[in-house]
């Protein structure tokens, strides 16, 4: 296996936005727009998402796996209608939990992933 390697590292959270590990890819904390409405932050997530994929040459059709975080498990149809808009019918496994964020009064939704690719 090739070395693993880090991208859009954070220093001061200690965290990397993007882990290579052979041909898989594992992005976590993809949040934006957290005063936004739900439907906002699930579309600020996944431009995270893929602006974190475009550094090595991915997009959101390469996810295979997506663990999605809400505030409130009833917003799910705003990351489904997201989800059907942007993944161009590629749809990853998922896994939907309902949490109470560390921001307890803004973050609605955040989402990790893991995505692979051949080369």
């Amino acid at each position: 296996m090739k070395e693993i390697e880090r991208y859009d590292v954070n220093e001061d959270w200690a965290h990397s936005g993007i882990v290579r590990a052979g041909n898989f890819y594992f992005l976590n904390y993809c949040v934006r727009d957290t005063n936004g409405t739900v439907e906002q932050q699930v579309n600020g997530a996944f431009d995270v998402m893929e602006e974190r994929l475009a550094l090595v040459g991915l997009t959101l059709e390469n996810v295979v796996q997506m663990n999605c975080l809400f505030k409130n498990i009833w917003d799910i149809p705003a990351m489904e209608k997201a989800v059907k808009e942007r993944f161009n019918g590629k749809y990853p496994a998922r896994k939907s939990i309902q949490t109470e964020f560390a921001d307890p009064n803004n973050l609605l939704f955040q989402v990790d992933a893991v995505a692979y690719s051949a080369k």
